[in-house]
């Protein structure tokens, strides 16, 4: 552990913490890699360890009730790159498992809603800064400028690297540009965001594919190391009669083809086959496009399908149809689509993304009118610019090693979709960064960043009545506006200042660490008396992980066995009733935020 000095401020709250704003308190911050310092972090910041890039969620939201936006801004940044996109697009795995969704807690706070606020609301003039390396005299080749290899070029040029990317579209971005619809995520935000990453000196060479303009021997030979982040740009197809007719698209070459500006005739009635977050936006584009029904089918029923309430929410809002239990049988038409045939399907088991799985029921056929077929049904990496030499798995995909990321070439690593298959955004950008730090590892002989838990004294942060605010609904465009103009304007809205601060209220602070000095505690159980959830316990005990961390409280409530009474930070909520009751003031409570730091090299003997 390293320890530091620092005049510590109190951050902005309400009249009962009046005294505490006050003072200036004099107060030890300190650094620690103890495994059941990362333990603890992963046990009871829930909504943190939910997220790919381990974004300080409690952290950036408490800056925005401060209305420090720039800063809740670049905590993001910190770990995620892009918070203006994610805070549109994300696929928010950290609201389920936020705490104030819990049973009896009310609704998860609107954690993705309020990243965007992050970024809506910081000053036109609010200025970037980034913790540099000096130069380390390596070159890396990046393939792919979508979310994994943008989190990879970033981290890498942070190291002191010269990058060098090749995208094989136009533009930079990947499926962030060409997958994603405009009213999903504004170009203008995009193109800011990224240009923010690529600022940094990488050298992006678009329209440029790799195994056809450019040789990957070549590049292998002319850089110190190579990260394949191509994404997964090869659609999935289904044998059937009639899927070569004109009208049939697989998902990612109708969006792509409408994101390029391209406007597809798609008749009355548009099939969508597939039920992911792809299919969704196929339907809603459709729509947009003069469709007058847009309807996804799908092989089991929509209880199962794996995207967000909210986007199934949007869909039928803008008059797109779900069909569950059934499989396409046949494309129908003679010089174009005219129909599909379907059968109809019973439910099966559970497949391995957690869908319902659909078994099709002999003699059910039915057909419908069609004006197009979209197969939305998932892609996966073109992995065939790579050759022979580098290690596959019976799919044809190369393997890469989990814990370094690097393929059986020295050198060549993986990063993303590429690696792992069609995956979310925020995993996408968390995987390229890590690749990153592994192939300067590899450069560079030795580990040259870390994540550290950072402890720092705090005050009550929050009031027992901040609880009990609803959740704040963002404005959207209404149904009638969303075909207004060329009909891709931007749907949500986000928050203005004051729903963002009062959103931020109800986030428990899961960062703030309570605990008893059992030293000073004189057992008198007032601070259990008044706590409004079972969250302080009489301890006979702890237990803890094989790897050290944290596991638990052992509780009793035989005298006889009590060694301490605890505060179990799972359950608490921060109301700080515990803190202000307490007669000899005995309970401190301190915030713990996972950080990235540079590793001091070791002095040569």
């Amino acid at each position: 552990m390293t320890k530091e000095k620092r005049l510590y401020l109190p951050s902005e709250s309400e009249d009962f913490q009046a005294t505490i704003r006050a003072r200036q308190v004099e107060q030890d911050v300190y650094f620690s890699t103890d495994p059941r310092d990362l333990g603890w972090i992963a046990e009871n910041i829930p909504c943190q360890a939910a997220c790919p890039a381990l974004t300080n969620v409690p952290g950036y939201i408490r800056t925005i009730f401060e209305e420090r936006y720039g800063r809740s801004y670049e905590l993001n940044r910190f770990v995620n790159l892009l918070p203006g996109v994610l805070g549109r697009i994300c696929s928010r795995p950290c609201e389920p498992a936020c705490r104030h969704g819990w049973e009896g807690n009310g609704e998860p706070v609107a954690i993705c809603r309020l990243k965007r606020s992050a970024a809506d609301l910081k000053p036109l003039g609010h200025r970037i800064t980034e913790e540099m390396f000096g130069p380390s005299g390596k070159s890396v080749a990046v393939v792919g400028s979508g979310p994994a290899g943008l989190g990879a070029a970033h981290d890498l040029a942070i190291l002191g690297h010269k990058v060098v990317m090749f995208e094989s579209l136009a533009e930079p971005g990947g499926m962030l540009r060409y997958g994603i619809p405009a009213f999903r995520l504004p170009r203008d935000v995009l193109a800011t965001e990224i240009g923010n990453l690529l600022r940094l000196g990488v050298d992006l060479h678009c329209n440029t594919r790799v195994g056809k303009d450019v040789d990957i021997e070549d590049l292998m030979k002319q850089h110190d190391a190579v990260i394949l982040a191509a994404g997964t740009l090869k659609p999935n197809r289904i044998k059937m009669p009639g899927a070569g007719l004109p009208g049939v698209y697989t998902g990612l070459e109708f969006m792509m083809r409408v994101n390029a500006g391209e406007k597809i005739a798609v008749g009355d009635v548009v099939h969508v086959i597939g039920g992911g977050y792809t299919a969704m936006d196929c339907a809603r584009t459709a729509m947009r496009l003069g469709a007058r029904r847009a309807i996804i089918n799908v092989l089991g029923t929509e209880d199962f399908l794996q995207v967000e309430k909210h986007e199934l929410f949007e869909v039928k809002l803008e008059r797109g149809e779900v069909r569950g239990l059934v499989s396409i049988q046949a494309v129908l038409g003679k010089d174009r689509v005219e129909g599909v045939r379907f059968k109809r399907n019973r439910l099966g088991g559970f497949l391995p993304n957690g869908e319902r799985d659909g078994i099709p029921i002999e003699g059910s056929d039915f057909e419908e009118p069609a004006g197009a077929v979209i197969l939305a049904i998932g892609q996966q990496p073109d992995a065939e610019f790579i050759g022979a030499g580098v290690n596959k798995s019976e799919r044809g995909r190369p393997t890469a090693d989990p814990k370094t990321f690097m393929t059986s070439r020295p050198g060549l690593f993986l990063a993303g979709d590429f690696m792992t298959g069609a995956a979310t955004i925020i995993k996408a950008i968390a995987s390229g960064r890590r690749t990153a730090w592994k192939a300067d590892e590899y450069m560079m002989g030795r580990q040259r960043k870390k994540l550290v838990t950072r402890h720092e004294k705090a005050g009550i942060l929050r009031e027992r009545s901040w609880d009990f605010i609803a959740r704040q609904e963002a404005p959207t465009l209404k149904p009638a506006e969303r075909g207004q103009g060329d009909g891709f304007g931007e749907v949500e809205q986000g928050y203005d200042s004051a729903p963002a601060r009062e959103e931020s209220k109800r986030c428990y602070l899961c960062y703030l660490k309570f605990e008893i000095d059992v030293g000073r505690c004189i057992y008198c159980r007032w601070c259990i008396d008044v706590a409004p959830k079972d969250c302080i316990k009489l301890a006979r005990g702890v237990k803890f992980k094989e790897d050290g961390s944290y596991a638990g409280i052992e509780a009793t409530e035989d005298w006889r066995e009590v060694a301490a009474i605890a505060i179990d930070n799972k359950e608490c909520i921060r109301c700080g009733a515990c803190l202000k009751i307490c007669p000899v003031q005995c309970i401190d409570v301190v915030k713990v935020e996972l950080i990235e730091q540079p590793v001091a090299e070791r002095p040569r003997r």
